[in-house]
This record gives C-alpha cells, structure tokens and sequence, in this order.
C-alpha cells in the first residue's frame, strides 16, 4: 500500500539520543503498517547522531532487496573540507552502486553555505534527488539552518533548477501556514538531548505560508511526508490539508522517520483516514502512499 520515503537503520545499536532500529526491526513495523518498501538515509554528520557509512545501507539493501532502497549521503566537507571539492565522484560512485538519491543533509551550517551549495550543485549533475532537514539556528542543534520564509531554500532552488530538493522537517512544514512567531518552527534541545520548549502551529490556517507558495513556484520541490510534523501542518486545519494534498498530489511523498521501533506513523491514519471519508480520492491516495516514489526513483 505505501512505499516510505524516508527510513533509518543502523547496523548495530548506537549509546546516544535515540536507539534506532535494526533493518529487521524497521521491516516489523513496516508489516504491521502495510508498507510495501522503504528508503534508507544513512547519516553521516556527526551534529547529533554517530555517523554510519555508505556500506551499511548498501549492505542493508543488498540483504533484503524487495524491501528496501538506498541513498547515499555525503557531508559537504568531504574530500577537501573547500567548496570546489569533486564531490560528484563520490555521487557518481555511489548512483553507480545503486543509490537512488542524496540524504538525509542535515550538518548545521546555513543552506547557502558554499560547501553545501556545492554539494547540490553536484547532485544536480548526477542526477539525485536530495532530502535535507533544517534548524532555526546554528550551533547546538542539526540541520541546515535557513531564515524565516526558507530564503536560502528558495535561493537554492532557483539556482539549481533542475535538482529535484524533497521538503521535509518542522522549518519546513511549520511554514505551511504564516507563522506567528519564528520559534515555532522547532524546539530546542538540552545538552542531554532532551527536546524542549517547542509550541509548534495549531489551528486553522488564516493565512497561506511560504511552503505552499514554493510548491507553486518551483516544480523542483517536492515535499517529504515523514515525521510528525507534515501529519500536525496537515491536521491541524481539516479543510485546508486535503486542498493541499490535492493541489500538489504529484510531488507530495509518504514517509515515515523510523528512528526507534516506537516512532509515530501519523501520516498512515491521515491519509486512510482522508481517503475513506472522501477528503481525497482513491487516485490522489496512490499517489501519495506510493506512486510518486516508484516515478522519483525510477522502481
């Protein structure tokens, strides 16, 4: 029923912040939820989380290959720590290994740093579709921060035109609607770790924010369905969510964030839900459970 866009796996168990699933673990859940297949997103900034390689989401797909498919990730300060660094022969390596797209970026430094626009630039060229998430700030936090309005993103897309960028995470989503203040677009964390202090939008939407705006000037953005918080930037107006589905029904992609075996999937009851109560039809369903990845990544 549903092809997820963004998952994680780690090889062994990490010590820190969260215990994240093995490979065996991410497909029980996936059996319990109905879906058929699933992204893997190695991280390899070390912000917050220990990094992991290339090879092990490799290993992974390789082990169970009707079930899950690679990305390869790439810190921007690869090879030479510069902005002119060739990073397109490790993307060419790894697209050549059969790695289906570049993500999760998620070092903390601005979207419009050189390295990172680097970075993009040679995605764009190899041909991989990028996940990113974002933060408010720099410095105890990961993400690539961006301003409030996602200027840098926006920037970004105009810059690379054809480098398909796939929006995910509380920056983004939170911005579906015009925000009231700037610090809801994510919480804060502690030195332990622990998320604290964030009041993200609630209600209905009064007025549009820049994430629809974008959807409609740039056909370069996609929108990364995973995590809580598109499920909360959907719900939160039940009339105004599925006008969004619908509007933008052939870039919008199911996921999950699978971190830990616990990890929410809110955006499965959301869309059977909207679905069944006829909030969006059977055709805009598949797209969005499924249809739109297997077109993305060529399956």
């Amino acid at each position: 029923m549903f092809i997820d866009i963004h998952a994680h796996a780690y090889r062994r168990p990490i010590p820190f912040v969260v215990q994240f699933c093995t490979a065996e673990q991410v497909l029980e859940r996936y059996d319990q939820a109905g879906i058929e297949r699933g992204v893997l997103l190695p991280i390899v900034s070390p912000e917050i989380y220990l990094p992991q390689a290339n090879e092990d989401i490799l290993d992974m797909a390789k082990q169970y290959p009707d079930r899950f498919i690679p990305f390869c990730n790439i810190d921007p300060r690869a090879l030479t720590n510069s902005a002119d660094a060739p990073l397109d022969r490790l993307l060419r390596y790894y697209r050549d290994q059969g790695c289906k797209g570049l993500g999760e970026v998620m070092l903390n430094v601005p979207v419009m740093h050189p390295m990172v626009q680097n970075l993009f630039k040679h995605a764009q060229e190899v041909g991989l579709p990028v996940i990113c998430d974002g933060s408010d700030v720099v410095g105890g936090d990961f993400g690539l921060y961006d301003d409030p309005g996602l200027p840098q993103l926006e920037h970004t897309l105009q810059r690379f035109p054809k480098l398909i960028m796939l929006g995910h995470g509380p920056v983004f989503w939170s911005e579906i609607g015009r925000l009231e203040t700037p610090a809801q677009r994510k919480t804060t964390f502690n030195p332990d770790g622990e998320q604290v202090g964030w009041n993200p939008p609630t209600g209905p939407i009064k007025e549009e924010g820049v994430v629809p705006k974008l959807f409609r000037r740039y056909p370069n953005l996609y929108g990364d369905l995973s995590d809580p918080s598109p499920a909360n930037a959907l719900a939160r107006d039940p009339e105004y969510g599925p006008k969004f589905l619908n509007e933008f029904q052939d870039r919008l992609l199911f996921g999950t964030d699978i971190c830990g075996f616990d990890s929410p999937f809110p955006m499965v009851d959301l869309l059977i839900e909207w679905r069944d109560t006829k909030k969006i039809s059977e055709q805009v369903f598949n797209k969005i459970a499924k249809e739109n990845a297997v077109k993305l990544l060529g399956l």
